[in-house]
């Protein structure tokens, strides 16, 4: 732990909702200069601690003290944190969709020339944070027209526009490609030599390991321990036994899979950028799924993974130009989502909040959302069926709620994530595509997910993973196609992934040669 005086103290920190206690009794001591992190299954409070923090939950909505550069604050919401230094980038990306890049990194603290906003020295100040954060897009460019990775850059750029003293970060890299996370947290290296402090909540060990001087570890709303990640010998799989109390020794689920013939196949598929005319996302594409195999997509950020995905989901995104797809050796036509899922496709998409949920709805109707028809008499919803439904998911599935009733807001985003799993599997699928199955999502509940997503393979469906995360893939996945700029650009067998081979082909266009 470096040698530096308390920038922070958290003293006794609780915090309840009806019902639920978040908090208990919680501490938390951040040194100035430091990278402070916090670590934790979802639902152990990280979050809700960091908002008692920033006064999105205010003074007098908790109990216990905290102590900033040495004095008591009572911080009534978040302009009042902000104006202290203290910066929060939450999870939940709080971005304008109709507004430019330039325009939501300075909304609220934009440059003023004599009483106006001046929104020439704003777009230049844009373009140096964009160019720190390694965001390569027109400042002037719509948030609604880029992809969540680069919303979060926004996100960023969006703070360090910002005096920052504190900078809490909340899953920063979660949307993030490895090179990407890479270039964040060498910038958080930087702040902190600049006396920057940073508090980062992720669920990605291996960043935390690296970049983290101190971790303190939350479980059930409750303080476990903090570590000095040097003097302790600080290392993933001690992380894990803190998070989770027991030790964790595989991160994947023994499999053996059952792989048969192919039953899905894209053969040339090509679509245009729905925005850029002259731009194509995806370039001639081919590929085929076999029963019971696990096929992963790796590729850096704006390659072009999801944009393949949603345009084969019924063409849900960009322009269709040219290309045929196969189900069972005949050709099928998926013009639209309803085409899709009758031909026994499903798509978990990469933002379960923004596309994948209703946040308005409860978790019975979350779940049963894709196919109404399956619990339906004469158009009217049985809801005994629905309640039952529902309630079995929750326990195939291990949805940690007290009832189905909730809402899906209530729910950490492991769990989230199992309702969005529950309600495309709801709809019988032959081909489940899975977007960032595990984006935010911490090391236990990744684990059941990815038991989830085996016993799918070995019921003779097949699975296609989109993810950031190389080991995740190389773990998870039977074959391997690799996305660069639009194109496949390689095939690659589970015995031969490694992140050398598909680093490799991720980031060129001469194709290697199919497995």
């Amino acid at each position: 732990m470096i040698d530096a005086p308390i920038l922070l103290e958290m003293r006794t920190i609780t915090k309840t909702f009806p019902g639920v206690t978040a908090l208990a009794d919680v501490n938390l001591v951040v040194q100035a200069g430091e990278i402070h992190a916090i670590c934790g299954e979802n639902g152990a409070g990280k979050s809700t601690l960091m908002k008692v923090l920033s006064g999105v939950h205010p003074h007098g909505t908790y109990t216990g003290t905290i102590s900033y550069q040495g004095e008591e604050v009572r911080f009534q919401n978040i302009r009042a944190s902000e104006h202290a230094g203290i910066v929060i980038i939450h999870q939940e990306l709080a971005l304008v969709p109709g507004m430019s890049i330039t325009e939501n990194i300075f909304l609220g603290n934009e440059p003023r020339k004599r009483g106006a906003i001046d929104w020439k020295a704003a777009q230049r100040r844009a373009l140096e944070l964009m160019e720190q954060v390694g965001l390569e897009e027109d400042p002037d460019t719509l948030i609604k027209d880029i992809g969540v990775g680069k919303q979060q850059l926004v996100e960023i750029a969006k703070a360090f526009a910002k005096d920052v003293k504190l900078l809490i970060l909340d899953e920063p890299t979660a949307a993030l490609n490895e090179a990407d996370s890479q270039h964040l947290l060498d910038l958080l290296r930087g702040f902190r030599e600049r006396g920057i402090t940073s508090i980062i909540i992720s669920h990605k060990l291996n960043e935390i390991a690296a970049v983290a001087d101190t971790i303190t570890i939350l479980r059930d709303g409750r303080t476990i321990e903090s570590l000095d990640v040097k003097a302790d010998g600080v290392d993933e799989d001690r992380i894990v036994r803190g998070m989770v109390g027991r030790e964790l020794h595989s991160r994947f689920p023994d499999h053996t899979p059952r792989i048969g013939e192919v039953f899905f196949e894209v053969r040339d598929w090509t679509v245009r950028h729905p925005i850029s005319a002259d731009r194509l996302v995806c370039k001639h594409s081919s590929f085929s799924v076999r029963r019971g195999e696990i096929v992963g997509f790796a590729g850096l950020m704006g390659a072009g993974r999801t944009e393949l995905a949603m345009s084969l989901f019924g063409r849900s995104y960009g322009v269709y130009l040219s290309g045929q797809i196969f189900k069972d050796g005949e050709e099928i036509q998926l013009r639209s989502v309803a085409d899709a899922i009758r031909h026994g496709l499903a798509y978990v998409s990469e933002d379960r909040k923004a596309i994948g949920l209703n946040l308005l709805d409860d978790i019975k109707t979350s779940m049963v959302a894709a196919k109404l028809s399956k619990i339906s008499t004469r158009g009217v919803i049985d809801q005994v069926r629905e309640h039952r439904v529902a309630e079995e998911y929750r326990e195939s599935l291990r949805v940690k709620t007290p009832s189905v009733d909730e809402g899906v807001t209530k729910l950490s985003g492991g769990n989230q994530q199992k309702v969005v799993l529950a309600k495309w599997m709801f709809t019988d699928p032959d081909l489940l595509i899975l977007d960032e199955p595990t984006r935010g999502i911490d090391v236990g509940a990744k684990y059941e997910i990815y038991g989830i997503i085996q016993r799918l393979a070995d019921q003779g469906k097949g699975v296609i993973v989109i993810s950031s995360e190389l080991p995740e893939l190389i773990g998870l996945c039977d074959r391997i196609y690799t996305v660069f700029e639009g194109t496949i650009t390689g095939n690659v067998a589970h015995r031969d992934a490694d992140p050398e081979t598909l680093m490799k082909q991720m980031t060129s266009t001469k194709k290697m040669p199919t497995p």
